[in-house]
């Protein structure tokens, strides 16, 4: 994991991703899809790093997806060191940010609770503890 990629405006974890060798990231120049990303564009208008700073309800961009808006609740209710963290220990315990393609472990929820719930907790069950 890559702890000085962080998290990207809207919530992906760039620290995971499998671009990150060749990607900079959404506050850089350099990113690949700065030109088209509404959240980035939204953020930045809006003076914010992360779209968890807002304190406007949203679901446009990258947030009408399951895990961007999932981890940006999460960085909302408990910080993004937290997520890191989490991420980290996920990722140590065999959970995979990207399996293929783009997809991977937290791609294979319907639910943003649920989701948090694996986040905090790597464990897929519904009790979550």
């Amino acid at each position: 994991m890559k702890w000085e990629m962080g998290i990207a405006r809207c919530g992906l974890a760039c620290c995971l991703c499998r671009e990150n060798d060749h990607c900079s990231g959404c506050n850089s120049g350099e990113y690949p899809d700065r030109a088209w990303c509404e959240n980035r564009k939204c953020s930045m208008d809006k003076g914010l790093l992360h779209c968890y700073e807002c304190s406007e309800p949203c679901r446009k961009g990258l947030l009408a997806k399951v895990k961007p808006y999932a981890f940006t609740c999460f960085a909302k209710q408990y910080g993004e060191v937290a997520l890191l963290d989490c991420l980290e220990w996920n990722e140590q315990m065999g959970v995979v940010y990207h399996r293929q393609g783009i997809t991977g472990d937290y791609d294979e929820f319907d639910d943003v609770n649920s989701l948090i719930r694996f986040i905090r907790t790597g464990n897929r069950g519904s009790d979550g503890e």
